[in-house]
């Protein structure tokens, strides 16, 4: 089955009601996960330092806490200098709020990749009784190990970003710098988690040897489809049937070969 053939069976299956039903746990949980961290950082400082800001650009007398966090203190610092000054004011204030915008949409991403691992087994349950009942699922996968994946892609990602800080700088090339960490993340978690629900560690060995780049360009496709805004929310469901059948259909004809 090629790739089109493929897309189009995702599609199909995804826009049934029990998948659609399945979508709405990834965006309420998201969902509220994001409203958690958002008061959270609101408990941290934002408040403070808005006021901060403020009084800088109005002339007030700015007192700094010396004993706050340290990242509290140099935060206040850099809001005083930049909002001292009008014209640097408005460019902070852009630069905040357009950070401030793709770290929020980025955060949504991959807290619905690591809800929707919970959703994996069940939806890849459904595809396999529908549409592949004669093959049998091996899955490699452990609580402990996922959790491992989960920590060591997390770790990666945030040494990436620390590893690209100097081409944030260059233009076009930051945009590419700012989102490979992301995509990294992204094409483990998504990869390991529907991999590890279908196949023996042996089968993705072999599998993943011979499609890793189509797997990868698979992954690819889903990463530029989630970058528009909060999409990832609705459709994350049906990266996992997308994939999913990718690995089915290998695994289908390996079985044939054998």
């Amino acid at each position: 089955m090629n790739e089109t053939n493929i897309l189009l069976k995702s599609i199909k299956d995804f826009l049934t009601p029990k998948m659609l039903l399945l979508s709405l746990i990834p965006l309420i949980v998201t969902t509220i996960l994001l409203y958690i961290l958002f008061f959270t950082a609101a408990d941290f400082g934002i408040n403070s330092l808005q006021e901060i800001a403020e009084a800088s650009q109005n002339g007030g007398e700015v007192i700094i806490d010396e004993n706050a966090p340290f990242y509290f203190v140099w935060a206040t610092y850099l809001i005083v200098f930049l909002f001292k000054y009008s014209f640097t004011s408005y460019i902070a204030g852009f630069l905040l709020y357009t950070v401030g915008t793709i770290i929020v949409l980025k955060i949504s991403v991959i807290l619905t990749i690591v809800v929707i691992g919970f959703l994996t087994p069940t939806i890849l349950n459904i595809i396999h009784k529908k549409h592949y009942s004669d093959l049998t699922l091996r899955g490699y996968g452990t609580f402990f190990y996922s959790l491992w994946v989960l920590f060591k892609s997390s770790f990666l990602m945030i040494l990436l970003f620390i590893l690209f800080i100097p081409l944030y700088f260059i233009p076009f090339l930051n945009v590419i710098a700012f989102s490979l960490p992301f995509y990294y993340f992204f094409h483990k978690l998504l990869n390991y988690d529907v991999s590890s629900t279908i196949l023996s560690q042996k089968e993705f060995q072999v599998i993943y040897k011979e499609e890793a780049g189509k797997v990868r360009l698979r992954t690819l496709s889903l990463y530029i489809i989630s970058t528009i805004p909060f999409i990832t929310l609705f459709t994350a469901v049906f990266y996992i049937i997308y994939l999913g059948h990718g690995y089915f259909q290998k695994l289908e004809k390996m079985n044939q070969i054998d």
